[in-house]
């Protein structure tokens, strides 16, 4: 069951702690760039976005993609005990 159901072009994602992050991954952030960028797990998208023929283009981002985006983007929200951060995907920086 989905926490939250985000409108439009909004993602929710779970930010991931320092140890989850990158788990064997090739990548590695510098420590000048942890602190204002985070990566979260996405947990649902919107329906994308509203074109102006009234049809949807869907988002980039999906269920389940690691992303990368800046640390105080979106709007944090506490559900259940969990800290969610809603966010546009024009936040987002990048799938990992």
């Amino acid at each position: 069951m989905q926490l939250l159901i985000p409108l439009s072009d909004h993602v929710v994602v779970r930010p991931l702690e320092q140890e989850e992050q990158l788990p064997g991954s090739p990548i590695a952030l510098p420590e000048t760039v942890k602190q204002p960028v985070r990566v979260g797990k996405v947990l649902s998208v919107g329906d994308g976005y509203l074109l102006p023929d009234g049809k949807r283009a869907p988002l980039e981002v999906h269920e389940g993609d690691r992303v990368l985006f800046p640390h105080y983007a979106g709007q944090t929200v506490q559900i259940n005990g969990q800290r969610l951060r809603i966010l546009r995907e024009e936040e987002i920086l990048a799938v990992l």
